[in-house]
């Protein structure tokens, strides 16, 4: 049996090939159906009073416990549009495109979005 040797560019140009997406981490975040959601399906909201970019979460104390904060976990990762930023307690939180991203703790299954215009500041995010 005669064994085929191929050149060593073709080797590492299908090595590589194989190598494309291991290892990446999932964003924390998915679009579904116009907006985003958790890995659980619940949907994600940004807050008008927070600025895009700043690196941090206006929302705390009683505001954090009705818009729990998206929080960032060991060893996940983002993307492009995804960045994290400091809460005031020294927390991590997921952020889409500069802000800050949050559940409601009304919505209370996969597909709720009712806190969607909440006090018009609270708004679905979306992709």
């Amino acid at each position: 049996m005669r064994i085929k040797h191929f050149p060593l560019p073709v080797l590492l140009s299908v090595f590589l090939a194989a190598c494309v997406g291991y290892g990446a981490a999932p964003a924390p975040a998915r679009a579904l159906e116009g907006g985003l959601v958790d890995g659980a399906g619940m949907s994600l909201y940004v807050f008008d009073r927070d600025v895009a970019h700043s690196g941090k979460s206006v929302c705390n104390g009683p505001c954090a416990t009705n818009w729990p904060p998206l929080m960032v976990m060991e060893g996940e990762g983002g993307g492009a549009d995804y960045s994290v930023v400091t809460r005031d307690d020294g927390s991590r939180q997921w952020a889409f495109k500069g802000k800050p991203l949050y559940r409601w703790i009304k919505d209370q299954k996969p597909g709720d979005r009712s806190g969607d215009g909440v006090n018009a500041v609270w708004h679905l995010a979306r992709p």
